[in-house]
């Protein structure tokens, strides 16, 4: 088995099918998303959700509030369809290709996560018998991110005769829209209007602008033709509104390949001062070279990335392909500016619109924290960009200072409709922190921190001194929401209150760092920071109330969770699940019961602050009330399990998680990947059965093997240095393959790694 592919033989041609392979072969590259449509479309009726993507690219809608109260939001972001470029047609002999007429003899769809392409490749007949050999393969370059390329090969099998290809570019587009469906839009916009269409040396471009936010995007596309030996291209354009298609044709000898590349680049104003200048220059640059060596190039990128990163599973080839499955999406769907982050969903699909939530900083960052230190520190840029919008949001919300994060987000400011299970999630603060602090435990870079790191920790903690308060010695912090929405707007969330106090115990040492350093007056003088004021976030850090029960010895997820009439999970219809589908929010709060991991996440993420014993005892309680009902739970469980020593529990949960997508577990992945899920079985792996922690006395390791499994590896980058970690059934073996040795911590004990180290189980 092919490790570095995924592949489906005998393409279902169901609309189900259909949607669900839009999004598992997506093309993306952190720039531009483009669904794995069939080029021809399918069959009448059929549902579709045909989609380009610019990561960050929006426009505005506006969100009917029943009640307009003060400070609810009344309009959102919405990322943008704002092309198709994938529409080729083809005709042989007059007859027009389709999957769905004629017949399919053999046909397959692959993903090569070592080559960095898609491919479908069928084998049809007409209905007037003229059989053909058809290769499409799609790209979206890692090295020029405008760049998305489709070659069209067509073998004529057993004629000679006429091939023609129609190449459309259509920029009249619309989002897809499910009224529904609460993960997607729900209804439909015309979000962009035409400002110009030309035909330039062979080059068509269409210039698009939003109705509301500003913005601006130029889609170009070039055809190339190469004919058969000895016969003569024909071709035209038509310009009609704001589309132009290309008509081309050819004659093709039995035996003989004909091939079309269809190059396509995008650009936008967020990024460009003139986008169809930079348009322009993108595309002639794609040309300059052959496409053979775009693909070359993508290859050497993808080297690069998989000798930083891969992950390897020996004992279990399927799941080693999904989870590789899932870190090549993660790569797909990660931003690389300050304009951009990962959306829920990636660049893959519309579902939740585009928007960022917590799921960047809490499962899908450390991935690249660990491997790709630069695309980590560009997703802290972007947070830092929006840092006056969470500021404006703060003051929006109440408060005097500091800076609020919103939930749900694009260009800075508040996307969630629903505040009680959206804004009040206060805890994306304590997340964003949580994720800037571990890439400077990983790197030790304390440049960024001076630069944009240490003012959003600085401005975040600032926040929870005015959200909470002092009380009896204890500092609290009242309703607001933590990770389980099936629980909303509650006193002293546990999570919540963990993450302010790491919050605030982060603040006060960057404080003492940058002050250290001689780096700290300019981000102080900025902000008008005071020494009084770390001296209240040191108080508050001490004081923080974290709840604890001493019937049960467990931490409750709030002050009144324990109060509650537990959920009958077990006896409840299994078409009642998800439940946030099926019963009202407020039955939902009233209830013991999680949508996912909330206080199991916090004895991950801050295991510290309680003794193995308490969270030996909360894990057990919260698996009988939690319905895993987001993708986001069960990687969440496993990691726990895997802490403490529960091997058999850690397996099953990881083994839920890591084929989501590719086997729809969810039923939603038309919508879009679930990319935190994917970062969650990295961290699965990683955190869970390799036992990794980050610290500021440095790297730990606890590596266990799952009794399925050979073995495994994976490769992470700290302070510069590239570690491999190799766990086997007798030993564990530690490899530097790059930069100046380090310390580890295994099991307790301290080891200087100069070059390997072998550890016995």
């Amino acid at each position: 088995m092919n490790k570095w592919v995924y592949q489906i033989e005998d393409i279902g041609l169901d609309n189900e099918q259909c949607l669900l392979n839009e999004t598992v072969f997506h093309n993306a590259n952190g720039y531009i998303g483009v669904r794995s449509d069939f080029e021809e479309g399918y069959a009448q009726g059929y549902d579709t959700i045909r989609g380009s993507y610019i990561n960050g690219f929006y426009d505005i809608a506006k969100m009917s509030q029943a009640e307009k109260l003060c400070g609810l939001a009344e309009e959102k972001q919405t990322m943008l369809n704002v092309a198709d470029t994938q529409t080729i047609f083809l005709k042989i002999e007059g007859e027009t290709f389709c999957m769905f007429e004629g017949t399919v003899e053999k046909s397959s769809r692959s993903l090569d996560m070592q080559n960095g392409f898609t491919q479908r490749q069928v084998v049809w007949r007409s209905p007037g018998g003229h059989r053909v050999e058809i290769t499409i393969r799609r790209m979206t370059s890692f090295l020029l991110l405008p760049l998305f390329t489709i070659s069209y090969e067509v073998k004529a099998l057993n004629f000679s005769g006429t091939l023609e290809f129609i190449s459309v570019h259509n920029g009249d587009v619309k989002n897809y829209c499910n009224p529904n469906d609460p993960r997607v839009a729900g209804e439909s916009f015309q979000h962009l209007r035409p400002v110009s269409a030309e035909v330039k040396d062979g080059v068509s471009y269409l210039v698009t602008e939003t109705v509301t936010s500003g913005l601006t995007v130029c889609t170009a596309v070039k055809d190339v033709l190469s004919c058969g030996t000895g016969a003569v291209c024909r071709e035209n354009s038509v310009q009609e509104g704001h589309s132009v298609t290309r008509k081309m044709e050819t004659d093709i000898r039995e035996g003989e390949t004909v091939r079309l590349v269809k190059y396509t680049v995008f650009t936008d104003s967020l990024r460009y001062k003139d986008c169809r200048k930079e348009a322009e220059n993108a595309m002639n640059r794609a040309l300059s070279v052959s496409l053979e060596k775009w693909y070359r190039q993508q290859r050497e990128y993808l080297d690069e990335f998989w000798a930083q990163s891969a992950l390897d599973i020996e004992g279990d080839d399927d799941l080693a392909v999904a989870v590789r499955y899932n870190l090549y999406q993660l790569l797909q769907s990660a931003g690389r500016d300050e304009h951009s982050n990962i959306a829920a969903k990636g660049l893959s699909g519309e579902g939740y619109e585009g928007h960022y939530f917590w799921d960047t900083e809490m499962y899908m960052q450390p991935f690249f924290t660990l491997t790709n230190p630069r695309i980590s520190a560009s997703l802290i840029a972007y947070r830092y960009s929006i840092l006056d919008a969470a500021r404006e949001n703060a003051r929006i919300m109440g408060h005097r200072k500091g800076a609020l994060y919103p939930w749900r987000t694009i260009s800075g400011s508040e996307c969630s409709g629903f505040f009680p299970a959206g804004s009040a999630q206060y805890h994306i603060n304590g997340d964003i922190a949580y994720a800037v602090v571990a890439y400077y435990l990983a790197t030790g870079d304390l440049d960024l921190m001076a630069e944009k790191g240490a003012e959003i920790i600085f401005e975040t903690a600032r926040l929870w001194m005015d959200a909470g308060n002092f009380h009896r010695g204890k500092f609290h912090i009242n309703d607001v929401t933590g990770p389980d929405e099936y629980t909303c707007l509650v006193n002293n969330n546990y999570y919540t209150n963990a993450g302010a106090q790491y919050n605030l115990h982060w603040a006060v040492r960057f404080y003492e760092l940058l002050g250290e350093a001689g780096k700290l007056a300019p981000v102080a003088e900025k902000i008008g920071l005071k020494p009084e004021e770390i001296r209240e976030f040191k108080k508050a850090e001490e004081q923080m109330y974290l709840p604890y029960d001493e019937e049960t010895g467990i931490n409750p997820q709030d002050d009144s969770f324990l109060q509650k009439e537990v959920w009958d999970i077990k006896g409840t219809p299994a078409d009642k699940f998800p439940l946030l589908l099926h019963y009202h929010p407020l039955c939902l709060y009233r209830y013991q019961v999680c949508k996912q991991a909330d206080t199991v996440l916090a004895h991950f993420i801050y295991e510290d602050a309680q003794d193995l014993e308490t969270i030996r005892k909360s894990f057990a309680y919260y698996e009988n009330v939690t319905t895993h009902d987001s993708s986001l739970s069960t990687c969440i469980f496993s990691i726990v399990a895997s802490r403490l020593g529960l091997k058999d529990k850690a397996y099953d949960y990881f083994g839920d998680s890591a084929k989501l997508d590719l086997f729809n577990l969810h039923h939603n992945t038309k919508d879009g990947i679930h990319t935190a899920n994917m970062g969650g079985n990295y961290m699965a792996v990683v955190y869970g059965f390799g036992g990794l922690r980050l610290k500021e006395t440095g790297i730990c390791f606890a590596p266990v093997l799952p009794d399925k499994w050979e073995s495994y590896t994976f490769k992470i980058s700290y302070r510069g240095s590239h570690i491999q970690v190799c766990v086997g059934r007798d030993k564990s073996v530690f490899t530097l393959e790059k930069g100046e040795p380090r310390e580890i911590t295994v099991f307790g004990t301290k080891y200087l790694l100069k070059d390997t180290i072998e550890i016995e189980r």
